[in-house]
């Protein structure tokens, strides 16, 4: 395989800090490799900008656009295809999350995916893999966020494990140390909220084991900073982060009381106001899961991101391999999904050759996905493949994608009046009718020659949704089922607000 030398470039929305990665892709002996060039932290803080009602503040909104903006001047000269935005736990729970999403677009200059808590761990799990050293056996990774904590096993390169718990150093420094005040009482509550969230998980990560251990990311690097430059780990060959290391540091933040107050070495400012809650969690961390020690990567999830990207780039695009797992845990008809995803393909094309490969790419994941309800039942069985998009967890893909093809997959069939109750921003109304027009047509699951059949624009009066069905007059005398249907869809799309004209024609 020959891969030419290329920049990319990773944006990670965490609820603590914003980072920004830039790497260079070239191949060498190992084959290919990503090499970290540029980054840049900001200490955000978005997590703790969440109200009462979960709504960002709009104090903690202009401290992420500033940044947003200091990191889109960076990627300026960056192609879109070549720079992915991932936002976390903070946006994954704000209920103004669209809003300031679309504030944070315009500011960074890239759209930005909302990753749900696995989607997070695959990719944290791929980037600090890809950072340490081959180990035999199985990995263990954790990584520590601001809003939630990942816990990831896996072997070599691959994930095999993955959980995200809404536990963070934000949200526990906020709910048990306010003001960085601590004392015994307050860790001991934070220890033990920690550990009742991890113990839903501890079972099958010990039963599944592993040969070493991995923290990733800001709080382990950051734990390991403080324990190894103030010789705290029990010998100076330890790990980065050692059972009685964590013990040690824990009797010194009790006895300061005031962390503003304490000076250590690798104990950064920034820090100070998620510190104690980090090292609750991780003591939670080595006592559920009955470590003894752990290494520390300061990559994780933007360097699984940029490891990701290059897969895209290289056609080892993770959202296909996840796709094709779907059709065969729900037992889809291959040769059916392909033969609507050709008809809907063929149609979109016909109607909007101007459609971009990301637009496309849709089209196609929702015609392989569309019967996947089939499994549950025939009855409405749209409605059922619709909610198993929409909701199950399908690793590669952002919620906003899972959403949209969710939402083809649920107009593919039935009634379009369900399209008033949906978010139609992202939702192109000619995939729809391609993908619909496309699964009609293959009604007797037989492949069928459109040759025919011409979809194009309609005239402006029709509005610039409309679109003109021409069809073989010949071809559609012999069949007057699909000119039924056809006649059927014409009148759907019209209570719809959508102007589609059958037209009989002559078609050489």
């Amino acid at each position: 395989m020959s891969l030419s030398i290329q920049h990319l470039a990773a944006v990670d929305l965490g609820s603590n800090s914003f980072r920004m990665l830039v790497g260079k892709a070239a191949e060498d002996r190992h084959g290919a490799q990503i090499y970290p060039l540029d980054s840049l932290r900001e200490p955000v803080r978005l997590g703790a900008g969440l109200d009462a009602n979960k709504n960002l503040t709009e104090e903690s909104q202009q401290r992420a656009l500033a940044t947003l903006s200091r990191f889109g001047e960076r990627l300026r000269q960056f192609q879109p295809e070549r720079v992915r935005a991932v936002a976390t736990n903070a946006v994954r729970v704000a209920k103004n999350a669209q809003a300031f999403l679309e504030r944070a677009q315009a500011a960074l200059g890239f759209p930005i995916e909302v990753i749900a808590g696995r989607e997070e761990a695959r990719l944290v799990y791929i980037g600090a893999a890809h950072s340490v050293a081959p180990a035999a056996g199985n990995r263990l990774v954790v990584d520590i966020g601001g809003g939630s904590t990942e816990f990831i096993v896996g072997a070599g390169l691959e994930p095999r494990i993955m959980e995200s718990l809404y536990i963070g150093c934000v949200s526990m420094s906020r709910d048990f140390f306010p003001g960085g005040f601590v004392d015994e009482q307050r860790m001991k509550s934070a220890e033990l909220a920690a550990q009742r969230e991890i113990q839903i998980i501890a079972r099958a990560f010990r039963k599944a084991g592993w040969t070493n251990a991995v923290g990733s990311s800001g709080t382990a690097r950051a734990l390991a900073d403080i324990l190894v430059g103030n010789q705290l780990n029990a010998t100076a060959q330890s790990p980065g982060i050692t059972r009685a290391g964590l013990r040690e540091l824990r009797k010194i933040y009790v006895r300061a009381g005031d962390l503003s107050a304490l000076k250590m070495v690798g104990l950064k400012h920034d820090r100070l106001p998620v510190a104690a809650g980090g090292l609750a969690i991780m003591l939670a961390v080595f006592e559920e899961l009955g470590l003894k020690d752990m290494e520390a990567t300061d990559a994780g999830l933007r360097l699984g991101v940029l490891y990701d990207l290059l897969g895209r780039e290289q056609h080892q695009d993770m959202r296909a391999l996840t796709v094709q797992q779907f059709m065969q845990r729900y037992g889809v008809d291959v040769g059916q999904a392909s033969r609507v995803e050709a008809l809907a393909l063929a149609l979109l094309l016909q109607l909007y050759p101007q459609a971009s490969s990301a637009e496309q790419q849709a089209v196609r994941w929702a015609a392989e996905l569309h019967e996947v309800g089939l499994s549950i039942a025939h009855s409405a069985y749209h409605k059922h493949s619709a909610y198993i998009v929409a909701n199950a967890d399908m690793p590669g893909f952002s919620r906003s994608e899972q959403a949209t093809i969710a939402e083809m997959v649920l107009c593919h069939g039935g009634k379009l009046k369900k399209l008033g109750g949906l978010d139609t921003l992202n939702l192109d109304l000619r995939a729809v009718l391609a993908l619909r027009l496309a699964a009609l047509l293959a009604r007797n699951r037989h492949d069928v020659d459109i040759s025919g059949l011409r979809l194009v624009p309609g005239s402006s009066r029709d509005g610039v949704q409309g679109a003109r069905l021409q069809v073989s007059s010949p071809w559609l005398k012999a069949s007057p089922l699909t000119q039924y249907s056809l006649e059927q869809e014409v009148a759907e799309w019209r209570r719809a607000g959508v102007e589609l004209r059958l037209e009989a024609v002559q078609i050489a």
